[in-house]
């Protein structure tokens, strides 16, 4: 799945926000029967294998959670340029918020076999070294590419060997 910011805002620039995610995808996994495999933050948007019942119900949840966290910090902090830009994102059937964090959906798309699973975790452990952040996957550091090389994570995954 991916889930990008509302205009594609960086906000995963500040490291507050993109704990917020972590811990989320944390609370999931320990809490809401959601099994993670792989993930990576970039600046605007976030690639993660995750498995599930109900994974849309979670889903929205998740990101309804995310949101209100994200808001609270801006609010917190005094970002007002930040969210003057999540407010003149939202979309106008948005009737029952202000602002607007996360673009609709995530793009969710099924997995069927071991070996699209290693090319879909390789796609997203890579995504930072194409961009030409670092030369490694494993450097970047939120990804779950450094769980998968040994060392330690940001947050646990499930390691998948086929």
């Amino acid at each position: 799945m991916t889930s990008t910011f509302v205009e594609g805002f960086p906000l995963f620039a500040d490291p507050a926000i993109a704990r917020i995610v972590l811990d989320s995808l944390t609370f999931l996994q320990d809490h809401r029967e959601v099994t993670l495999y792989a993930y990576v933050l970039m600046e605007n948007h976030f690639h993660f294998i995750v498995q599930s019942n109900d994974l849309s119900e979670k889903m929205r949840h998740f990101k309804s959670f995310t949101a209100r966290e994200t808001i609270d910090r801006f609010s917190e902090r005094n970002r007002r340029w930040f969210l003057k830009q999540l407010a003149s994102a939202k979309l106008n059937h948005k009737i029952e918020s202000t602002y607007q964090v996360w673009q609709e959906s995530f793009h969710p798309k099924q997995v069927f076999n071991n070996s699209v699973m290693m090319q879909k975790i390789n796609y997203i452990h890579y995504n930072p070294v194409k961009r030409g952040y670092v030369d490694r996957p494993e450097d970047w550091r939120y990804s779950s590419a450094r769980n998968y090389a040994g060392m330690q994570g940001l947050i646990p995954v499930t390691l998948f060997e086929p």
